[in-house]
Parts: C-alpha cells; structure tokens; sequence
C-alpha cells in the first residue's frame, strides 16, 4: 500500500492553508512528513494550516534558526522542524533527535535532504514546486501510515 502519488494544483497561499488543514484531519500520531520545496514554496503555510487547524491559535512561524518548535495538543505534538541551517546532520544527533519520533507524535520536516542518513524515512513525502502563479504539490507515500493519508485526501475530493 507504498507508493500512492496524488499530484494537486495549488492558486494561492489560502488553498496552501487548506491542503495543510486536510492533511491535519487525516494524519494520525506517529506520522513523519517531509517536505522538499525551494525557498519561498509554502512549506511553512501548509504547517501553519496543519497547526491550526488541530487548536493552535498563536503563530506558526519557520524554525529556522531553533530548528524545531514543539505544539501540545491532546494526547500528541506537532514537532515542525526547519533544517535549513543546519550545517551538519550530526548536530541533530546533539539535539536528542531520535527523542521526536514516536508513536505519540506528528513530525513535519522542511528541508529534510539536510538531515540525511540520521532522520527517519519519511511516511509522506510531500515537494512543492512553482506552477504558473500557484504550486504543484505532489504527496507521496512512502509507508501504509503514508498511504492512509494519502487514501484519505483523495476521499476527501
């Protein structure tokens, strides 16, 4: 059940908020997202419509520069991870990385290309690209968690 693709078009940063609020309905604790895209391409929009649309009401910024910030709900967490800056994937190893992935928790890693050979694979593989005006956004499983949530987007219409 590996290897669902669903390619979807994107107009504007709102539909980018929405997809992020779809894929929080769908995704259950234990799930890792990674999620490839230039600077600039809504990775931390699509977090920020995930975040929110589970409680979290502050903001919901890159953490580019703390390369995680942690969002508590019931009974799991949101880890939002930004590698962008990181200069080697070892330093994740001083920072307890293996600690973030459990079964009581949703991790979401932009720029995980970064953190290779020592972050975990990836249940969804999600990569956005410039189309036109708006984005391409292609998700793809990677493992069944992966596949539910791709299953349950594409039931969603």
């Amino acid at each position: 059940m590996t290897g669902i693709k669903l390619t979807l078009e994107l107009d504007d940063e709102n539909a980018m908020v929405t997809l992020g609020q779809r894929l929080a309905k769908v995704t259950e604790p234990g799930c890792v997202m990674y999620l490839h895209g230039g600077l600039g391409m809504g990775k931390t929009t699509l977090s920020r419509g995930f975040i929110q649309s589970l409680g979290h009401a502050g903001a919901v910024k890159s953490p580019t520069y703390t390369l995680v910030e942690p969002y508590d709900f019931t009974g799991f967490t949101v880890y939002h991870f930004d590698l962008y800056r990181l200069g080697d994937p070892e330093e994740l190893e001083f920072m307890g990385i293996r600690d973030y992935f459990t079964a009581t928790t949703i991790c979401l890693i932009e720029w995980p290309e970064r953190g290779s050979g020592v972050l975990p694979p990836a249940d969804l593989v999600i990569t956005i690209v410039k189309s036109g005006s708006g984005r391409c956004v292609t998700l793809c499983s990677q493992t069944t968690a992966g596949a539910v949530v791709v299953t349950g987007l594409q039931g969603m219409g």
